[in-house]
């Protein structure tokens, strides 16, 4: 089998384009999980019934499902229920082709991350000393000041290995977006391909963007963990 080097060299450059929606995709989820994530790893430690429960029934939904299914579910519920709420409202406005996939595909992966990052929170935040947050309390500072100067910068050192990996996994989870018609690097990878049905070039071409991103991704995490331990060295 002949490999058509010329189109893995072009397809590559194009492919390469894709990686900034597949970066915005993974930060906006991570940014837009990681507050809620955190409230509700706090939820589960508080042990309230009600809302710990909850948060333990979305949990196991999301890690006990597929994300495709997640995402095949989401991208035809969502713009139904939109549609819905803005016809009742006499609004004359057409969600399915006004509203870009891309928003989507941040809702559908967001969702996803928050589960997976709450677990992680908790697991970070049992690590740390019950003592120190009522340290903190008795010398006059509040919950808030006690966690974010205190609890929250240790928790991430520990954390920040499965922060790491969840990223990492959802750089690659992004890949599912196509179906959603969002042209990141596997969409933009396919694209090529079915033209001259070039597709072991363009997937492998896709096989080394993933390689190459994850990879940096990997080091940066790594320089950051390095640098935030120094804290968790002063705190011995």
């Amino acid at each position: 089998m002949d490999l058509d080097l010329d189109f893995m060299y072009e397809t590559f450059f194009k492919i390469l384009g894709g990686i900034s929606t597949t970066l915005e995709l993974t930060i906006l989820s991570l940014l837009l999980a990681a507050p809620i994530a955190f409230y509700m790893a706090v939820l589960r430690l508080n042990d309230a019934k009600i809302s710990s429960g909850a948060v333990r029934v979305y949990v196991s939904f999301v890690r006990g499902t597929p994300i495709i299914l997640q995402i095949l579910l989401l991208y035809s519920l969502l713009p139904s229920v939109l549609n819905t709420i803005v016809q009742t409202l006499g609004i004359n406005f057409n969600v399915f082709d006004a509203i870009d996939p891309f928003f989507y595909a941040v809702v559908v992966f967001s969702l996803n991350t928050i589960a997976l990052l709450s677990e992680v929170f908790r697991s970070a935040l049992i690590s740390i000393s019950k003592g120190q947050l009522e340290a903190g309390l008795s010398i006059g500072l509040t919950r808030f000041q006690v966690y974010i100067h205190v609890i929250i910068p240790q928790a991430m050192v520990v954390a920040l290995p499965n922060i790491c990996n969840i990223t990492v996994n959802l750089i690659k989870g992004t890949s599912l977006a196509f179906l959603m018609t969002v042209k990141d690097v596997l969409a933009i990878g396919k694209i090529a391909a079915s033209f001259g049905y070039n597709y072991i070039e363009a997937y492998i071409d896709v096989f080394f963007v993933y390689i190459i991103l994850c990879t940096i991704i990997q080091v940066l995490y790594t320089a950051a963990e390095s640098k935030i331990s120094t804290f968790r060295a002063m705190h011995v």
